[in-house]
């Protein structure tokens, strides 16, 4: 009997937290558009009471849930809303994700790609210095070349001094 209280209670957190998001939703719209609830009541001639109850998510003074559906269809056609991704909404059943959960996946993430971040900046300097030797050495021998190159040609230069 407590297994089917609890799994009641669930399916109801569910709906409450669906009928939760689609009346803040419908909360903003109207607010947006600079409505009362009385005036959106009257235009749909549905109770202020009611509406209020739908954008509080307030199951318990609502009515059955067929009316309820249409009741947030109306109100979401007369507000100019997606009707369709209202409706879609309302239908899905969601987990509750509480922020703290999403905070410490945040941080695991972060710490991640601080260690990438940190592995990839030494690779990065150890090319740096692989390329800086090898550039250094490629410099020496060109040097050297050149040097010997020159040495070579000096005494030819003093021969033919000489000889003149």
């Amino acid at each position: 009997m407590e297994e089917i209280k609890s799994i009641t209670e669930n399916n109801n957190k569910g709906e409450q937290s669906s009928l939760n998001r689609i009346g803040n939703f419908i909360k903003e719209a109207r607010l947006s558009r600079d409505q009362s609830i009385e005036d959106l009541a009257s235009d749909l001639k549905i109770g202020a009471h009611q509406l209020k109850a739908i954008e509080e998510g307030n199951k318990e003074q609502l009515p059955e849930e067929v009316f309820v559906k249409a009741m947030i269809r109306r109100i979401s056609q007369k507000l100019k809303l997606d009707t369709e991704f209202i409706m879609n909404e309302l239908n899905t059943k969601r987990k509750d994700v509480k922020i703290e959960e999403i905070v410490e996946e945040v941080s695991k993430k972060t710490t991640k790609h601080r260690g990438a971040n940190n592995l990839k900046s030494v690779g990065v300097l150890i090319f740096i210095l692989i390329s800086g030797f090898l550039g250094l050495i490629a410099s020496l021998t060109i040097f050297n070349l050149l040097l010997e190159s020159l040495q070579k040609e000096t005494p030819k230069q003093e021969l033919l001094k000489k000889t003149k």
